[in-house]
Order: structure tokens, then sequence, then C-alpha cells
């Protein structure tokens, strides 16, 4: 018998503030046209004042759980995913366990920037072939808004709030690609790429510091490593591209999400897009784009799905999952 991390409930939580690309032109040398053409994006939405990451995750993990018709006490692991927590410490996982009622078990925070929550999936899969958890919320959550150069036109409109979840289970299964769950995993990072997109601030400046990045640089590495990482998974899962029914990619940039698709052999039509509504939620990307693939009802049970992302580090890596 093979031990699968299974998906049993899905949710998400987006503020209420909506923020069209319009909102940006009386700031900036910007229009909403220049904005969906180089992106995709049409509008995003932003934390009101006062809210945090840890609200938004533990209201998607709220979600999960009432999807799955589990009770947090019979959690027992919180991932959260996020670059941008409450505070320094306590994990933003800890608030969201006390927030959700969560009095067992552990909680802990993964940093990985967009990669987030593939890497905090692949940890939490890890968790349970290893025996130390049998189920695990695995939450994106990111208020980028409190990190964004408003004055920066290239990077301010790119990104968006807003929190998805998971609930995975521990299933037996015979082991075989039709299984359902996470059938294989793929993570890489190359620190020798930091300058190409990172935060100018931290403990060490003594400042928050505002999210910097170059973006023609971050496009050209994105495109080949979110391609190859996405056939590597596949090849361990013993499968091909073929056999793909939805490509969940990170939602950066339209252009990326095609072009990475075609470099794949996979069709538009075949990938979930949610980047006009949401814009870049970093780690919070993947999860949502899963939600709201379910709420369409594009995603069912038995699909093959495959998830990539890359982020600051580098960090790059995807899953195959089958729904």
């Amino acid at each position: 018998m093979t031990i699968r991390a299974t998906v049993t409930g899905i949710g998400h939580y987006l503020p209420e503030r909506v923020v069209p690309n319009a909102e940006f032109e009386a700031t900036l040398d910007t229009s909403d046209e220049w904005i969906r053409e180089r992106t995709g994006i049409e509008r995003r939405h932003f934390a009101a004042p006062g809210q945090t990451t840890s609200d938004m995750g533990a209201r998607a993990a709220l979600a999960a759980l009432a999807m799955a018709g589990r009770d947090a006490s019979e959690v027992d692991a919180i991932i959260v995913a996020t670059s941008t927590p409450d505070l320094t410490f306590p994990s933003a996982a800890t608030m969201i366990q006390k927030a959700i009622g969560m009095t067992g078990g552990f909680a802990f925070d993964l940093q990985a920037v967009c990669a987030g929550f593939v890497y905090a999936l692949t940890t939490a899969n890890a968790l349970m072939l290893a025996g130390q958890a049998k189920r695990v919320l695995v939450i994106g959550s990111e208020t980028f808004s409190k990190i964004l150069d408003w004055t920066d036109r290239t990077t301010c409109v790119l990104f968006g709030d807003g929190a998805g979840a998971v609930l995975i289970e521990a299933v037996e299964t015979e082991g075989a690609a039709s299984d359902r769950g996470v059938l294989a995993t793929d993570l890489h990072s190359d620190g020798s790429f930091k300058d190409l997109l990172y935060v100018d601030g931290g403990i060490s400046t003594g400042a928050q510091g505002m999210l910097r990045m170059e973006g023609k640089e971050v496009f050209r590495h994105a495109v080949g490593k979110l391609a190859q990482t996405a056939e590597t998974a596949l090849e361990r899962a013993g499968l091909s591209g073929e056999d793909v029914d939805w490509i969940v990619p990170h939602q950066a940039n339209l252009r990326i999400i095609k072009a990475t698709a075609q470099k794949m052999g996979v069709p538009m039509d075949r990938v979930v897009v949610t980047v006009q509504d949401h814009g870049n939620t970093s780690a919070a990307s993947i999860p949502l784009a899963l939600s709201v693939g379910v709420e369409r009802g594009q995603i069912k049970r038995g699909d093959l799905l495959v998830m990539e992302a890359i982020g600051g580090g580098l960090a790059w890596g995807s899953v195959v999952l089958r729904w």
C-alpha cells in the first residue's frame, strides 16, 4: 500500500476592496490598457487597514474544513506559505491555529515567496509519508499591498492580497498513477539570482523595505524553469503532458502562463487562469486558482493537475496531483 496526500477540502478568501487598473491612472504614468497588454491583470484585491495575513488565512482554512466536513480538532498540522507574516514571530500559522480553534498538533510558516505553496504542499506530503501527520492544512496567504512601492509602476500594479487553503489527508492507495493525491513533486532554488526579485529591508536593515524586481530577467528565467520542473515532476509520476487535465500555474503574468503552457504543449483551454481578477498574490496564487477552478466547475474529481510556480530566491518547483 502507498500513502497519498489527498485533497479533501479547499477554500479561499479575498478582501472586500477591489482595485481596478484605472485606479492607478491618477497617481502613476500608466493605464488600464498598458497593464492589461503586458500582464493580463484587470483588477486585484487589497486588504483593509488592520487586516492581516493570518486573518485571511484563517478564513480560507475554515472554508476548506467546512468543505471536508472536518473540525479543527481533527487537524494534525498547519503549514502557512507566506512572505508577509503579521509579525517577525510568532508564525502566522500559530495565529491561524488559535483563530480556528485548533489546540493540538503543530503549526509553522514556510517562506519561498511565490513558490511557497508548492514548497508547503511538498513538505506536507513528506510529513505524511514519514508518518508525522495524517491531516494537514496547507495555506497560502499574502498581504503584498503592505510591501509595495506605490511610485514604481512596474511593480505596484502587479500584486494583490488574498488567501487559499487545502486540507490534505493521508489515504492508503494501490500506488498507481491513477491514485488520487500527490503523485510527484520537484523543487529547486538558486540564490545567485537573489537580486532579480527581493525586498530591500528586513532585520538587518532596521526597516520593512519594499519589493524590487527586474521584470524582464524574471520573465526570462520563469518560462524555461517552470516548463522544466513541470515536465520533471510528470516524468517522476510516470506521466506526460498529454495526461494533464489542468495546469494550475502561479498567477503572475498572463504572458508567462501562455508561454509556459505552449512550451509544455498544453493548450490554454486546459489552463486555470485567474490572474485577471487577482493579480499576483504570491504564495496564495495557486490555492486561490485551485479554489476558483473548483467553484467554476473546471476541476473535477479524478482530474490530473500540474501546479508550478517560481518566485524570489530564485525558488521554483511543481507538484503533480490527481484531484
